[in-house]
């Protein structure tokens, strides 16, 4: 259940109708949105780990509140317990993968890899060459170049690496945003003019609830989707039956485009077994991405996120063509906390309107 914690107006917040703007120029407002829009150009893979990482903090902050009903002890020490039980997951999903998973990919791979050359040889008898002119079955160049992948900085360092350090970068910077955010959050306030700092913080309080609300009903769909799927796959004797669903609950953070990716191992792993088991799997997992998208998502996410979806779908595929896999999966989040600042700070602090929503 998710709980607006969004904090009541103060007192000293600013008066609406340009507020917020009026000690500056039309010019010189136009001179700063631009400026700060070149540098997050330029610093968008930067800015967009560091995005990843208020995430996680969220994520953090999320699961010390949840605890504070059942364990009245110091914020410090249920951070601690979170933290902990979240390395206890990590050390024991590795310890148990080392052995399975990586075979399991490999099988999937195999099995993936003989399906398109079937499907090529099919193809090629009505003069169509789906894997390239020289009928290469790599996967790897179906996939952008690591420095549109992951970032240019990151393109010396390969793919892997890459990872790992966004990775190590990602989980340091969460936890400690996560361990004082009051802090934080007060020193960005010092960059506000007093009079003005009531409001700002309202605003901030509102952003906070969004990627909240966004992040944990989409670990919530995550997890439904990859059980519910990991259960039928494995019942309808599907090999690989894991690692299919876990690519597919994952798929559920690029809105739209990553469900409908994530069908194409399913349906290649399905062919070589007939075509009763390729038509039950793909209906099952339609249905469940399905009831995904148009029960489940709207639920769990309710007032969280209220970014239309024709506005989504342009953003997913904009922010994915710009900065790759990255840029897709933090499109709807970003979105969203854009949509909260739009509609206050310009809406209603510059233009005096009230929104209807």
């Amino acid at each position: 259940m998710q709980t607006d914690i969004r904090q009541p107006a103060s007192t000293d917040a600013a008066p609406r109708g340009k507020s917020l703007w009026s000690g500056l120029s039309t010019p010189l407002t136009v001179i700063v949105v631009l400026l700060g829009l070149a540098f997050a150009w330029l610093n968008a893979g930067s800015l967009l780990l560091i995005f990843a990482a208020a995430l996680f903090a969220t994520f953090l902050d999320a699961c010390t509140r949840a605890l504070a009903p059942v364990l009245p002890i110091g914020r410090a020490w249920r951070l601690s317990l979170v933290v902990t039980a979240l390395t206890g997951l990590v050390v024991f999903a590795l310890v148990r993968g080392i052995g399975q998973v990586p075979e399991q990919a490999r099988m999937l791979l195999r099995v993936m890899d003989a399906q398109l050359d079937v499907l090529q040889k099919k193809f090629e008898s009505y003069g169509i060459d789906i894997l390239g002119p020289e009928g290469a079955r790599d996967f790897f160049h179906l996939l952008p170049e690591p420095g549109i992948l992951f970032g240019h900085a990151q393109t010396a360092l390969g793919t892997a690496s890459a990872i790992l350090v966004n990775t190590i970068f990602i989980a340091f910077l969460g936890l400690f945003l996560a361990a004082h955010p009051e802090g934080y959050r007060a020193g960005l306030l010092c960059l506000v003019p007093v009079s003005y700092r009531g409001r700002v913080r309202e605003i901030m309080g509102e952003m906070g609830y969004v990627m909240r609300g966004w992040l944990l009903g989409q670990l919530v769909r995550t997890a439904l989707v990859m059980l519910t799927l990991w259960l039928a796959f494995y019942l309808l004797g599907l090999p690989s039956a894991f690692l299919l669903a876990l690519q597919a609950g994952l798929s559920n953070f690029i809105p739209y485009i990553g469900p409908l990716v994530a069908g194409v191992p399913v349906a290649l792993v399905a062919m070589p077994l007939g075509t009763p088991m390729l038509a039950w799997a793909m209906a099952i997992y339609f249905v469940i991405q399905n009831l995904d998208g148009y029960v489940i998502g709207p639920l769990v996410h309710r007032e969280a996120v209220q970014v239309p979806p024709a506005w989504t779908l342009v953003g997913v595929v904009i922010l994915g063509a710009a900065f790759g896999v990255m840029g897709m999966a933090l499109a709807t989040p970003l979105l969203a906390i854009a949509r909260v600042g739009v509609l206050r700070f310009y809406v209603e602090d510059w233009l005096g309107d009230r929104p209807a929503a």
